[in-house]
């Protein structure tokens, strides 16, 4: 287990078949056990059920001022995809590496691990950190919890490079993400008598359009110079899934589904909540005029800070310097980097992979992109040495 390759580790991670819904405490047990047999102390940050844990460890002197490789463990579901080959076994064809959470984002998870026994070697006058979270691919869920543990036990980093997928290039901003939750209670009466009851999923619908109203006027609005950035240059509004209804001829008496923002630098994710429940509300003002029992309920499934562009920021100096890439780049997913930054470190993404091939059926990764990487962390640990 000492001397494993960013690819042979790779191999082991993607073998865990760490879906969100489930535990990836088998991986974590893994990743621990690694880190102890280079003599490494690893931390657990486990969810409120006990059923999963992020990770986290410091390498080299316990002092203040290095640098964090933060990924996450968790990958999407295979189901309804058409694979090639086993999503949980690593497979190499030609230069592509397939297997689920390849590209997103397992890939730098093993980068980051491969580069321990390397800083162990070195004479690091800053540490190296590593953190592994769960939970991201469902609105970065369990990174906040790690983060502010690592800030009570490890010496604080100044730099966080977060490795999503970005073909190495320097991502210095990302939207912000707030999902909301909306469960809408009507009230069921024969369809012929409609305008006696309340049907959730026609109310729902209206929610649904407003969405679309939303994003029409995104659309047709200019964009400030940051936010012209991004793909689109406006804050999106987006409901995936939906469910509701017993019937074809009776009114719906629930519906239910969640509202998802994406937010451009210039506006908040605060204000987008006040401005759906202001919606939601009048609504709902609606609805109880036919039945008073009727109501919308909404709760926060996520909420994830975008990442803004630092002036003169310490972790994008460092990739540019890392990776010699100097062109503005910029994201419209959510990750983790908002997160880091918000508590206070200098965040940016840089990582292997492309996320055209993330959460797609045959998920892969170029070798390329992986033996980049250990360039990447060979760098990085040069850097982190005594002069």
């Amino acid at each position: 287990m000492k001397d494993l390759s960013a690819l042979d580790i790779l191999a082991k991670l993607v073998a865990f078949p760490t879906v969100s819904r489930d535990s990836n405490l088998a991986l974590v047990d893994w990743v621990e056990d690694y880190l102890a047999a280079h003599g490494v102390r690893a931390h657990r940050v486990y969810n409120d059920e006990g059923t999963k844990a992020a990770l986290y460890a410091n390498i080299g002197p316990e002092v203040e001022g290095g640098v964090v490789l933060s990924g996450h463990t968790d990958v999407v579901p295979v189901e309804g995809q058409a694979w090639d080959s086993d999503p949980f076994s690593l497979t190499r064809v030609g230069n592509r590496l397939h297997g689920r959470g390849t590209c997103d984002m397992k890939g730098f998870d093993a980068i980051a691990l491969a580069a321990v026994p390397k800083a162990l070697n070195a004479r690091l006058d800053r540490p190296l950190q590593i953190a592994l979270s769960y939970d991201e691919e469902v609105g970065c869920l369990g990174a906040p919890r790690m983060i502010a543990d690592m800030a009570k036990v490890l010496p604080r980093a100044s730099v966080a490079l977060i490795g999503e997928p970005s073909e190495w290039k320097v991502v210095n901003g990302h939207k912000g993400g707030i999902g909301i939750a909306t469960q809408l209670r009507g009230h069921e009466v024969h369809s012929s008598i409609m305008h006696t009851g309340v049907n959730a999923v026609m109310e729902a619908a209206r929610l649904v359009d407003w969405a679309n109203r939303q994003n029409a006027a995104g659309m047709a609005s200019q964009p400030g110079p940051i936010d012209g950035l991004f793909d689109p240059p406006w804050t999106t509004s987006h409901v995936g899934t939906i469910r509701g209804g017993t019937a074809d001829n009776i009114t719906a008496r629930d519906c239910a589904f969640v509202m998802g923002f994406r937010c451009i630098p210039s506006e908040s994710t605060e204000a987008w909540r006040v401005r759906y429940l202001d919606e939601v509300a009048r609504i709902e003002a609606e609805m109880r005029a036919v039945h008073p029992e009727a109501r919308i309920d909404t709760d926060i499934r996520f909420h994830v800070p975008g990442l803004t562009p630092e002036e003169d920021g310490a972790a994008e100096a460092l990739a540019r310097r890392l990776t010699g890439d100097n062109a503005t780049h910029v994201v419209s997913y959510a990750t983790e980097a908002g997160q880091f930054q918000e508590a206070g470190y200098s965040a940016v993404i840089v990582g292997p992979g492309n996320i055209a091939q993330a959460h797609q059926p045959n998920e892969w990764l170029a070798v390329s992109e992986l033996e980049a990487g250990e360039a990447f962390t060979d760098k990085l640990i040069a850097f982190l040495e005594r002069e």
